[in-house]
Formats: structure tokens, C-alpha cells, sequence
């Protein structure tokens, strides 16, 4: 998600009554996103693997992401999802390296950018 778009959606969805709504949300995404990297990790050291219900983690994994905004992640889970699809293992596996290290860069955007919004009287 572009930083200025994101910046507006939270101007935009932040009200009186709950001021830390965008933050709440992220950290929500971040709750359910690891536990679903989890069991993809999980579900990747048992062989032969289980597309389907590979797949299935996926298919939940981009939703969340997809809902905040991480179109990089969406991408790469959306590839992954092919790659299910086909039964083409190794793909899967380097696909889901990428999947972790956008998860993991992401992240560190959004928190940097939670600490100056704090830092800044944001929140």
C-alpha cells in the first residue's frame, strides 16, 4: 500500500470514538497472519504435501492481506495458489520465502509508521 494513500485511509477511517481503529486492525492482521504463516511452515515440512489444504491457508492468508491493503503479499499468495493448484511443490516452497519476507518487510513499514503518527500526537 502507497504510504500516502494509506495515511488518508486512516485520516478517513479514524473517528472520536475509537481513534486507534487503523492500528487495532493492522495488529489484528498481524495476530492472524502469523499464526497462519504458521501453519503453512507446518503444513510444508510434511511430505507428501496437502495442496488443498495448503491452498486453503492461503486462500485465508490472502484475504486478510488483501483487506489491509498489501497488494505485494497479495500477489505473491496469489502465486502460490497456483502453484497449489498445479502441484508444483518447489514453487510453493520459494513462493512462500517471498510470501514471508514481503510479510516481514510490510511490517516494518507499518510500524515505523505507527511510531511517527504516535510520536507525532497521531494517536
Amino acid at each position: 500500500m502507497k504510504r500516502q494513500r494509506f495515511v488518508m485511509f486512516n485520516e478517513n477511517v479514524k473517528d472520536d470514538a475509537n481513534p486507534d481503529f487503523v492500528e487495532e486492525i493492522v495488529t489484528s492482521y498481524y495476530i492472524d497472519s502469523v499464526r497462519l504463516i504458521q501453519n503453512i511452515d507446518q503444513a510444508l515440512a510434511k511430505y507428501p504435501f496437502d495442496f488443498e489444504k495448503l491452498d486453503n491457508y492461503m486462500h485465508q492468508f490472502k484475504g486478510s492481506s488483501s483487506s489491509i491493503g498489501a497488494k505485494k503479499v497479495v500477489l505473491e499468495c496469489s502465486q502460490f495458489r497456483k502453484y497449489c493448484a498445479a502441484g508444483i511443490a518447489e514453487g510453493c516452497v520459494k513462493t512462500f520465502q517471498m510470501i514471508k519476507q514481503e510479510h516481514v518487510m510490510l511490517r516494518k513499514k507499518l510500524e515505523t509508521y505507527f511510531q511517527l503518527l504516535s510520536s507525532a500526537g497521531g494517536t
